[in-house]
């Protein structure tokens, strides 16, 4: 037995090496390198043979640069306290009329919602994305209700639109008539309940989102576009400026341009000092006796309107802060 296991492990002593040894299929090859013999040198063809060398360039520069007309960039939205108030308003532009409020859509959603749920029309339809509500006004008349996001941060116009069998708005006198009695309705139905309504509509979340004013940077230039036609934008800029108390050196409607100057008084109010913040409502009105320092420009472009500020006395951070605060006072 003994003999067996003996000759075992010389078969396998053998094995290795038959298997990894000199002559094994798999030799050491560390020492390989000094068997190496030096080759002959390489002929290269001469420069007279026309050598061609073809290589292909995966990474070409080039100088030419697209042409950029305008690049809108959005920039950070400002945000500013309203306060505890929540002011609830009604407010018309010639034929149009809506009730402006305090507040986000998303809680003004489920109030509107409950005032018509508990009206005397019947509710047709209740589209918390769309803002849109829906009623039976009579045969064959519908009232729809449009909530939306306002120009201001947290803020929320409601408007109310009658149409016919056909969908076609009805705008004669004795609707618009009927439409500010009804929002009337709902002004004091809004004031009893906003201030004390804490709730919220997560349905109606996405309204939040859809503001009718953005900042944006347009050619290194800061202006705000509004998503309004060009009445509402003039009006709201308008109300903006008086606001903001600053003199109005002038202001041409059909050019969509304000010229206005302030009164520094040494800065004494602070960083917005130069807006001449003050209590006399008569720096609101046309004042020739001062040089304008800036230009307001109000223009409509494809169903928006842009709100630009320039110096006129290369003030760069001051036309910045001019409109940084008409953006705050825009209602």
């Amino acid at each position: 037995m003994h003999n067996i296991y003996f000759l075992l492990i010389i078969f396998l002593i053998s094995s290795c090496s038959y298997i990894s040894g000199p002559d094994g299929f798999f030799p050491e090859t560390a020492d390989d390198f000094f068997n190496e013999e030096i080759a002959e040198d390489l002929k290269l063809p001469s420069s007279s043979d026309n050598l061609e060398l073809k290589t292909d360039n995966h990474y070409p520069y080039t100088e030419a640069r697209p042409e950029l007309d305008e690049i809108s960039v959005p920039k950070p939205r400002q945000i500013f306290s309203s306060g505890q108030t929540k002011q609830v308003q009604l407010r018309k532009l010639g034929d149009l009329l809506w009730m402006y409020v305090e507040t986000l859509p998303s809680t003004s959603w489920p109030i509107a919602k409950t005032y018509f749920e508990t009206s005397e029309y019947e509710v047709l339809s209740a589209n918390p994305n769309s803002g849109k509500i829906v009623m039976n006004f009579n045969e064959g008349i519908q009232l729809t209700a449009s909530i939306e996001h306002g120009i201001k941060e947290a803020s929320t116009e409601v408007s109310l639109m009658f149409t016919d069998s056909n969908n076609n708005e009805l705008i004669d006198d004795n609707y618009l008539q009927l439409q500010q009695t009804e929002l009337q309705k709902l002004l004091q139905y809004f004031a009893d309940s906003v201030s004390t309504f804490s709730g919220t509509s997560l349905a109606a979340q996405n309204l939040n989102d859809r503001k009718k004013s953005k900042i944006l940077s347009v050619n290194e230039q800061t202006i705000i576009e509004l998503s309004l036609n060009f009445d509402r934008s003039w009006s709201a800029v308008s109300r903006a400026i008086d606001d903001a108390k600053v003199s109005v050196n002038d202001r041409n409607r059909d050019e969509g341009f304000f010229l206005v100057s302030f009164v520094t008084e040494d800065d004494k109010k602070g960083w917005f000092g130069f807006l001449n913040f003050d209590d006399d409502e008569s720096s609101t009105n046309l004042d020739l006796s001062q040089d304008p320092e800036f230009q307001i420009f109000v223009k409509e472009n494809s169903g928006k309107t842009r709100v630009s500020v320039i110096s006129l006395k290369n003030d760069l951070e001051g036309a910045e802060e001019l409109l940084s605060e008409i953006n705050k006072l825009l209602t």
